[in-house]
């Protein structure tokens, strides 16, 4: 099979492929454009001696740097690794660990780069091989549907990152399901204000090209700048999460334009005001259910269904199959809840060189979500909680025991139990409930800037409860459910 980009620059070639934004007015690259910035690209990766099978990270960022690097992996055959470039050097260490990384892509960030590589990574210096990289001859490209295109972090309860590794087929499937699911046209605009360092961003981008559409691509989530997009342009298709919708429909001043069919919301629970709110005011929401694992999308809604049964994100996609289970592991009743469990083509092939937690999360061919709901007697899928003690918070996932054990490391504070409670913008905001060592002090003010030095911003709290014990259940475990409590 010919790589994706390649094959649609030769279908259609003067069809928009990319719309950026850089603050001096739109401007387009078409797939014949995109696809030759690739080739110069892959020439650089070639000359500074990257390999195909090779993993390289990124410091992902959106903007047009990171579209060129996904599909120069894809043209070489190399998998991509992009990391969040928020987080600490740290964190950015740790990722491209366990990872195995062979390369890291160069990106302004001086003093990150130069710690990375104090630290012991390769970056490659692709501007010191331009020359050379006239001279590359690049291969011919076949895809194997089996081979990994990339990896990406993610996290279970324990905080620690895990690298679920993506295939091609993985990527192809879930395009096709979700198109299967939400329909496609030929002038579709996909407005992209997702970091593409998510599963939903990479996604984006290569349905673009399996789909032949463009993207809108926004440097960031700018809630004036994307109002007037929606207002303005044609744009047909835009993926949100719950915070960005509101902090949206709070500030807008005019209808979005009617070109507007389907807002694809997910990423966490949606409040029922929110959905009502949309239909309300005649915006097309699409609520759906997915997870880094599973190549996003698992289950969608469309329009109508989400409008009338609030809260459901509807059946799984084409090809997928989802189960709920008891703790016993027998299937639930309709209406019971248990957890999510989910099988199909878009499954991750599993966590990179982590054995024990692939036998954890995939077992006789489910994939264990750890995320609990539960099925209708329409066989309507309905999200209860999103892995257990997990905090979305604009979006973003934050794993309470990375938070804490930042916080335990401070010489002030004995325990730590870290949550998530209700915030009307940003869905939950991470509190942290701290037990002080005797004869301490520390201020709030002290504690966040010791975080921040140690997490990226969207993880440190920002409300701190002091208690003398934190509250435990009989087996000695935090009792989660009575934290909230403590800030009321």
């Amino acid at each position: 099979m010919q790589d994706w980009l390649t094959a649609r620059a030769q279908a259609t070639p003067g069809k928009v492929a990319l719309i950026t934004n850089p603050g001096d007015g739109a401007h387009e690259l078409t797939f014949a454009q995109l696809a030759g910035q690739v080739e110069r690209m892959a020439r650089q990766w070639v000359a500074v001696g990257i390999e195909r099978g090779q993993r390289v990270a990124v410091l992902a960022i959106t903007w047009p740097l990171t579209v060129v690097q996904l599909f120069t992996a894809m043209r070489l055959g190399c998998v991509l690794v992009p990391i969040n470039v928020r987080l600490t050097v740290d964190e950015i260490d740790q990722q491209l660990r366990l990872a195995d990384c062979s390369w890291l892509l160069p990106y302004g960030l001086t003093d990150t780069l130069g710690e990375l590589r104090g630290k012991g990574h390769k970056i490659a210096n692709l501007d010191a091989q331009r020359n050379a990289a006239k001279k590359v001859k690049l291969p011919e490209r076949d895809i194997d549907l089996d081979e990994p295109l990339a990896i990406i972090h993610t996290s279970g309860t324990s905080g620690t990152p895990k690298g679920a590794v993506l295939t091609y087929g993985n990527f192809y499937q879930s395009a096709m399901a979700s198109a299967y699911r939400l329909g496609g046209l030929p002038e579709d605009r996909w407005l992209c204000v997702l970091p593409l360092y998510h599963v939903g961003g990479l996604s984006i981008l290569v349905r673009s090209v399996l789909y032949g559409i463009a993207v809108d691509l926004m440097e960031s989530f700018d809630v004036d700048a994307v109002n007037q997009k929606l207002t303005e342009e044609p744009i047909t298709l835009v993926s949100l999460v719950p915070t960005m919708l509101h902090r949206l429909l709070e500030a807008r001043t005019q209808p979005w334009n009617e070109h507007l069919r389907l807002v694809l919301l997910g990423g966490a629970a949606p409040s029922v005001e929110l959905l009502q709110r949309c239909h309300d005011e005649g915006i097309p929401i699409a609520t759906t259910y997915g997870l880094t694992e599973a190549t996003s999308q698992v289950a969608t809604a469309g329009p109508e269904l989400a409008r009338r049964k609030p809260g459901t994100v509807g059946k799984p996609l084409l090809f997928t199959q989802v189960k709920v289970v008891t703790e016993t592991g027998k299937q639930a009743k309709a209406g019971d809840y248990g957890e999510i469990l989910v099988s199909g083509p878009t499954v991750m092939q599993g966590y990179f060189n982590n054995p024990d937690a692939t036998g954890k999360t995939l077992k006789n061919g489910w994939l264990h979500t750890g995320d609990i709901g539960y099925v209708d007697d329409d066989g309507d899928l309905f999200l209860v909680q999103r892995r257990t003690d997990l905090i979305v918070t604009g979006g973003e996932n934050v794993y309470p025991a990375e938070v804490e054990a930042v916080l335990r490391g401070h010489p002030a504070v004995k325990e730590a139990a870290v949550i998530g409670l209700d915030h009307p913008e940003w869905g939950q905001q991470v509190a942290a409930v701290l037990v002080i060592n005797d004869n301490e002090t520390v201020s709030e003010d002290e504690l966040i800037k010791y975080c921040r030095e140690r997490l990226a911003g969207y993880k440190i709290p920002r409300r701190f409860v002091k208690v003398g014990a934190l509250p435990q259940t009989g087996s000695g475990k935090i009792q989660r459910g009575a934290l909230g409590e403590l800030f009321h």
